[in-house]
């Protein structure tokens, strides 16, 4: 059951409209009659020139990299300054970011740290910034989180600890804010078409550039053809991606509008037998089952018999 809102007027923020779910959802709610606050990473760029061009002036675009504090408090000063008298219905944090497809021993640290940098310090800084305006219109906060935070996906540590983290915040907000009405969602879509998400030539650029900054002993341990084999699987297995976003572009609409919005939503084909191996089956079926679904990783070079038997002839 939906709110009886009246849509005009109505202010929301969306972080991460580039491309991918924030764009879809930008235009639906545009097309709606809400006036939307859309961020971008490049105002310059197709996902921008795409959004000027299928929505109403309504849509305002605002430029800013979650990882610059500057750009956020920029950001946060443009909206406040809009909505001081209103207040802000809602804010949808989706800007998301990952480059990297390797065994967390083979991601480099500064990977991780930018992953969290966006995926979490950027949507913790917007959200907190934006609070007193959600508070004062008793509105909501829908967070695009994945699945990769829950389970132990081969190959998505660093991605995955961002969203591990991401999740655990908007719970523990949702709890904190509900004396003062604010309802809390998080989405956590399934396998989709993306932005480069989808991009062989994207992955290939990023295997090779992981391959040469490996140390040399680490390489020699896991062998270039291991890291070869990662990603090809990873650019088979996203061949199946999802092209039609809408279930995605719902389900965040739900949580901004819903009368009782879900704490959890879950689009996406099958999630459900997914989280029901992770939850009530043994640790070893569920890995077994990731990497059957996701990455098997084949043996790393130093573990090999041919390897071993290599090292006894010299």
């Amino acid at each position: 059951r939906r709110l009886s809102l009246a849509t005009a007027g109505l202010l929301l923020a969306l972080a991460g409209c580039d491309s991918g779910f924030g764009q879809a959802t930008a235009r639906h709610l545009d097309a709606m009659g809400f006036q939307v606050f859309a961020s971008v990473l490049d105002p310059q760029g197709p996902g921008a020139k795409e959004l000027r061009r299928s929505c109403s002036p309504r849509l305002t675009l605002l430029q800013m990299d979650l990882t610059k504090p500057e750009d956020i408090q920029r950001v946060l000063q443009h909206i406040q300054a809009h909505t001081n008298s209103t207040g802000l219905w809602g804010l949808v944090n989706n800007a998301g970011f990952n480059d990297t497809i390797a065994d967390a021993e083979l991601s480099p640290l500064g990977k991780f740290r930018t992953c969290m940098e966006v995926n979490f310090f950027g949507s913790l800084e917007l959200t907190k910034g934006l609070l007193p305006l959600l508070r004062s219109a008793g509105g909501r906060i829908v967070t695009v989180s994945s699945p990769a935070g829950d389970l132990p996906f081969p190959c998505l540590a660093a991605y995955g600890a961002s969203k591990a983290a991401l999740s655990l915040l908007m719970d523990t907000f949702r709890s904190e804010l509900q004396p003062w009405g604010v309802k809390v969602s998080l989405v956590l879509p399934g396998y989709y078409k993306t932005g480069t998400t989808c991009d062989p030539a994207f992955w290939n650029l990023q295997k090779q550039r992981l391959v040469a900054s490996l140390p040399r002993e680490l390489l020699q341990a896991y062998g270039e053809d291991y890291v070869e084999e990662i990603n090809r699987q990873f650019i088979q297995f996203m061949k199946v991606a999802v092209e039609d976003l809408s279930a995605v572009v719902n389900s965040i609409t739900d949580g901004l509008l819903a009368a009782n919005p879900a704490v959890r939503y879950y689009p996406g084909q099958g999630l459900g037998l997914m989280y029901f191996i992770h939850r009530y089956l043994p640790y070893f079926v569920r890995d077994l089952f990731l990497k059957g679904f996701f990455i098997n990783p084949k043996l790393p070079r130093a573990l090999r018999r041919e390897h071993h038997d290599d090292a006894k002839k010299a």
